[in-house]
C-alpha cells in the first residue's frame, strides 16, 4: 500500500488554515444556521402538536432507514476517495467518487418514490404542518445532496487529470455535512412518532 502523504495545497491563510478548506467551512457553519433554524422551529411545534405523530406515521420508515444507509455508505466511499487521494491513486479515486455519485442518486431515486408514494395519498405540503415542514426540510436536504453530486462531479473530473487532489477532501466534508443533516431528519421525521 502507498504511504499517504499530505496533498499540496494553497498557502495558508494567517489562521493556517488553507483558504479552500476555511471556504467550505464558512459555508458548512452559514447550512448549520439554515437546517439549524428549521430543526429547532420543527421540535417547538412538534413539542406543542402531539397529533404530529399521526402524520408522521405515514412516513415510509423503511424507505427512510433505507436511505440512512445509502448515506452512511457514501460516507464510507467518500472517505476512501479522500485516502486514494491521499496516495495518488487516480483509479481508485475515480471508484470511490463515482460509487458516491452513484449512492447519492439512489437517495434521490428512493426520495422521489416516497415523495410520489406520500402525494398520492393526499400528503401534500399543504395538507397540514407537519407535512409542510417534511417536505421543506427533507426537499432542501436533497438539494444539497444533487449539490453533493454536482461538487464531486467536478472534483472528480480535476482529479482525474491528477489536479487540485486536495479538494476531494472538501468535497469528502461537505458530503458528511449533508449526511450528518439526514442523521438529525430521519428520526425526527420518520421515527418520532
Amino acid at each position: 500500500m502507498a504511504h499517504a502523504t499530505p496533498l499540496p495545497q494553497a498557502r495558508p491563510t494567517i489562521t493556517g488554515v488553507p483558504p479552500g478548506r476555511m471556504a467550505l467551512w464558512w459555508v458548512i457553519a452559514s447550512e448549520v444556521v439554515i437546517f439549524g433554524g428549521l430543526i429547532a422551529s420543527y421540535v417547538l411545534f412538534r413539542v406543542r402538536m402531539p397529533a404530529w405523530g399521526e402524520s408522521a406515521r405515514h412516513t415510509s420508515t423503511a424507505l427512510g432507514a433505507f436511505n440512512t444507509l445509502v448515506l452512511l455508505t457514501s460516507s464510507f466511499t467518500v472517505v476512501l476517495a479522500h485516502q486514494a487521494a491521499l496516495q495518488r491513486r487516480l483509479e481508485a479515486i475515480r471508484r470511490y467518487l463515482l460509487a458516491t455519485i452513484a449512492l447519492g442518486g439512489t437517495f434521490l431515486v428512493v426520495k422521489a418514490i416516497e415523495y410520489t408514494t406520500e402525494i398520492r395519498h393526499g400528503f401534500t405540503f399543504t395538507a397540514n404542518l407537519f407535512w409542510s415542514f417534511y417536505y421543506t426540510m427533507t426537499g432542501l436536504h436533497a438539494s444539497h445532496v444533487l449539490a453533493g453530486m454536482i461538487a464531486i462531479a467536478i472534483v472528480l473530473r480535476g482529479a482525474l487529470r491528477g489536479r487540485h487532489l486536495h479538494r476531494v477532501e472538501l468535497a469528502g466534508l461537505y458530503w458528511h455535512f449533508v449526511d450528518i443533516v439526514w442523521i438529525f431528519l430521519f428520526p425526527l421525521l420518520y421515527l418520532a412518532q
